[in-house]
C-alpha cells in the first residue's frame, strides 16, 4: 500500500469490534457529476429504503453500535452522527443525496446502499501515513467556516484520522478536512470501509468489491487493489 495506516492501542480498546477495508486506486479520472454517478446514488436510496424496511437509520443494528461507539469517546451521536448515518437520512428525504463530483459520488454509494461509512482521501495530498488515534487536543484540523480557512482543534480523546502534517477527519468519520479530499484533480486515492460489529467482516468485503468495480467502470485501466480487512496491528 502506498503510505500506511494504523490503528492505535487507545482506539482498539474502545471498539474492538471495528475493522476496516482499504481500497487503493491509481489512474483515477474524476469530474463534475455525471447522469451515471447520479442514478448511482438514486439506486443507492432505493437499495437503503429496502434494507431499513420502515426503520430508521439509526434504529439499524450496525448504526446502533457506531452511536455507542461515538458516545463512549465523548460525541453525542445525534449530533455528530458517523458519516453513514448521515448520508442516510438525507438518502431518505426529498431532496435526496448531494452530487458532488464523480468519485464521491461513486463512494458515497457504496456507503448509502450498504450502511457503511466510506471515506475518500487523495494519496497525493496525505502527509506520510495515516493514524487512527485518540487526539490529545493539541491537533490542528484545518477547514472552511463562512469561506475563510480556519484551524480547529479536536476534543481530548476524541477519535480522529491523521497524518503528518494534522488532522484529516474528526470525530472518526464525521467531518473530513478538505486538505486531503477527493477533487476533480484526483488521480490517486485510499477508499477506506468501516465497520463494527455486529456487521459482517464478509459485507464489508463485498461493499469493497463493488466499490472497486465501480471505480474500474468510471476510470477504465485504472490500477486497483482491495486490502485484506483490518484491523491492521496496533501501533502507538
Amino acid at each position: 500500500m502506498t503510505g500506511t495506516l494504523t490503528v492505535s492501542d487507545e482506539v482498539r480498546a474502545l471498539a474492538p469490534g471495528f475493522t476496516h477495508v482499504a481500497v487503493e486506486a491509481h489512474g483515477l479520472v474524476n469530474g463534475p457529476s455525471t447522469d451515471d454517478s447520479s442514478a448511482l446514488l438514486d439506486e443507492a436510496a432505493r437499495r437503503l429504503a429496502v434494507r431499513l424496511d420502515g426503520r430508521a437509520p439509526h434504529e439499524d443494528p450496525h448504526m446502533a453500535a457506531w452511536r455507542e461507539v461515538y458516545a463512549a469517546f465523548g460525541s453525542k451521536p445525534s449530533r455528530t452522527r458517523n458519516s453513514a448515518e448521515a448520508l442516510a437520512r438525507r438518502a431518505l428525504t426529498d431532496a435526496g443525496l448531494p452530487r458532488i463530483n464523480v468519485l464521491v459520488d461513486v463512494y458515497n454509494a457504496i456507503s448509502v446502499a450498504h450502511l457503511i461509512p466510506v471515506g475518500g482521501e487523495d494519496i497525493d495530498r496525505i502527509e506520510g501515513g495515516m493514524r487512527l488515534v485518540r487526539a490529545t487536543g493539541d491537533e490542528d484540523f484545518v477547514t472552511v467556516a463562512g469561506g475563510e480557512e480556519v484551524v480547529e482543534h479536536p476534543d481530548p480523546g476524541e477519535v480522529v484520522w491523521r497524518d503528518e502534517a494534522g488532522v484529516t477527519c474528526r470525530r472518526w468519520n464525521w467531518r473530513q478536512g478538505p486538505r486531503t479530499r477527493l477533487t476533480e484533480e484526483t488521480v490517486s486515492g485510499i477508499f477506506l470501509l468501516e465497520t463494527m460489529a455486529p456487521m459482517p467482516v464478509a459485507e464489508a468485503e463485498e461493499a469493497a468489491a463493488e466499490l472497486a468495480a465501480l471505480l474500474e467502470k468510471f476510470s477504465p485501466g485504472a490500477r486497483i487493489t482491495v486490502h485484506d480487512p483490518g484491523p491492521i496491528p496496533p501501533q502507538g
